[in-house]
C-alpha cells in the first residue's frame, strides 16, 4: 500500500517539477534567438514569427528569420533563413530558406 501511495505521490511532483515558468520561456527564447542571429549569415536579421516548438521525440525549436543578403552580388537582396536550435546541443544551425518569401 505504501508503495502504491509513494509512486503515485512522485509522479504527481515530477509532473509539477517537468513545467517551465514565463520567466524561463522567455530566457530559453531570448537565448534561441541571440543563438540564431549570431548563426545566420544576414545583415539587420532578426527573427519572423516566434518559435516553433518541437517534442522530445525531436528535442529541436526552428525560427525563421529575415534579413538582407550582404554579399555585393546579391544586390542588398531581402532573404530569409530557417534556424533550428539543437536544444541537447544548444546549438544553432541555419540554412537558406528564400522559398518562404511570398512572391
Amino acid at each position: 500500500m505504501f508503495a502504491k501511495g509513494f509512486v503515485v505521490a512522485a509522479m504527481a511532483f515530477s509532473g509539477a517539477a517537468l513545467a517551465s515558468s514565463p520567466d524561463a520561456w522567455t530566457d530559453y527564447n531570448q537565448r534561441l534567438t541571440r543563438a540564431c542571429v549570431a548563426a545566420s549569415g544576414l545583415k539587420d536579421v532578426k527573427p519572423v514569427g516566434g518559435p516553433i516548438q518541437y517534442d522530445d521525440r525531436v528535442p529541436v525549436t526552428a525560427l525563421v528569420l529575415a534579413g538582407r543578403y550582404p554579399q555585393k552580388h546579391m544586390n542588398n537582396r531581402p532573404g530569409r533563413e530557417l534556424c533550428v536550435w539543437d536544444r541537447k546541443a544548444n546549438k544553432a544551425y541555419v540554412s537558406e530558406a528564400d522559398q518562404l518569401l511570398p512572391k
